[in-house]
């Protein structure tokens, strides 16, 4: 079970099937997440990639955000953020398809654009996130790139990189254009 932690849905549980594949961000690292983006959100595209069970789309709707699109390469996933969305009327598009694929091929802007990819990831598909994304200028001038990794994993290193939030065992990596 988890749920919505901020603006105007906050307090509504949804409940998830439990699965080893989703590991929703914690309610604390959300409000954490959300009070590092400081921006008014009511004109804010956003994109949640690797959307999982869509936490952090409900997160953005709750709090005014009008056009979210939530990317995942699992049916069970869409299908579960397509009938959340439904149910609370919010303003997600869910979409099925390989991440790296949708980046490769989109040619809409984004003001935020969120990634949580699982944590065993290997730093090589990490990397490419945020090379696809500003190689293919995915975000607005003023946007962020936010990726939710392991404390283990490091991407300070990498183009665009402007700081890093740790929380417990996880952590969010900023990118902004330069």
């Amino acid at each position: 079970m988890i749920r919505i932690s901020g603006g105007l849905a906050r307090g509504i549980p949804l409940k998830v099937t439990k699965s080893k594949l989703l590991r929703p961000a914690t309610e604390a690292n959300r409000e954490r997440l959300f009070s590092s983006i400081s921006q008014s959100l009511r004109e804010t595209r956003v994109l949640d990639l690797f959307a999982g069970t869509g936490n952090i789309s409900y997160e953005f709707a709750s709090r005014g955000c009008t056009n979210i699109t939530a990317v995942d390469q699992f049916y069970g996933c869409v299908k579960f953020i397509e009938s959340v969305t439904k149910q609370l009327v919010l303003p997600i598009s869910a979409l099925k398809s390989d991440v790296f694929k949708y980046i490769e091929n989109n040619k809409v802007k984004f003001d935020v654009i969120f990634a949580d990819p699982p944590y065993d990831f290997e730093k090589e598909l990490f990397i490419k996130i945020p090379k696809l994304i500003f190689g293919n200028d995915l975000l607005n001038d003023s946007g962020v790139l936010v990726v939710e990794h392991s404390k283990h994993t490091d991407l300070s290193d990498l183009l665009n990189f402007r700081y890093s939030k740790h929380y417990g065992g996880n952590t969010f990596s900023f990118f902004e254009k330069k």
